[in-house]
């Protein structure tokens, strides 16, 4: 299975250290080298950004940047996992590397995943 894991971080005014850099060129590594990291990219400042919006058929268009800091996606990653679980470890420890923030785990629709989308709308009902 694969999910997507977007990372949420408050706005930096700064680029990552060195050391930052390093710690997470190491865990990209690592993860590519395993088989459990697909794709991986992080967002620039959202000053350089925009927001497309429809909302009763009228569309809206917001330049950056963004002042609800909470919310802003500081990059993605792809992860093929065994399970829910194993995501959820691995979104632990990336932030262990990261600090500050948080991922949202959304597992990915793959061909032949019927059965898991209906046990999903199931639950939801």
């Amino acid at each position: 299975m694969k999910f997507l894991s977007i990372y949420k971080h408050a706005e930096r005014n700064t680029p990552p250290t060195h050391e930052e850099m390093s710690r997470m060129g190491k865990l990209v590594e690592e993860g590519m080298k395993a088989g459990w990291l697909v794709a991986t990219e992080g967002c620039l400042p959202s000053a350089l950004g925009a927001r497309v919006r429809r909302d009763d058929g009228k569309l809206t268009v917001t330049d950056g940047p963004f002042t609800e800091a909470k919310e802003l996606v500081g990059g993605f990653a792809i992860l093929r996992t065994n399970s829910k679980a194993e995501a959820i470890e691995l979104a632990r420890n990336f932030l262990k590397v990261v600090g500050e923030g948080e991922c949202e785990l959304r597992q990915l629709y793959e061909a032949g995943d019927n059965a898991c989308v209906d046990s999903a709308v199931a639950a939801a009902s």
